[in-house]
């Protein structure tokens, strides 16, 4: 999977925030936040200690959402997917 499949991930996932609404404020500022630092750690590949907590972001916003938010767990388990081919 290339960074163009990951980027279509965060874009859909930049609409499922969109979907959320203003009555979610704190599940809207995880999202965009964990969106900002993966595309900051598409900049800045080399860093691999940010690599280790991105994925670790990634994995608590899982399990944050699953049951509140099925359709931004899938996104986000294939944004796991996508990081862990392109190196990250």
């Amino acid at each position: 999977m290339s960074e163009t499949k990951l980027r279509e991930h965060l874009e859909r996932l930049r609409e499922q925030v969109n979907d959320l609404g203003a009555g979610k404020p704190d599940s809207i500022e995880r999202l965009n936040r964990l969106i900002t630092d993966i595309e900051s750690q598409l900049e800045n590949r080399g860093d691999q200690t940010r690599h280790e907590d991105l994925i670790a972001n990634v994995k608590g916003a899982i399990r944050h959402f699953e049951v509140e938010h099925p359709r931004a767990t899938a996104i986000l388990n294939d944004i796991m997917v996508a990081l862990s081919n392109i190196g990250i």
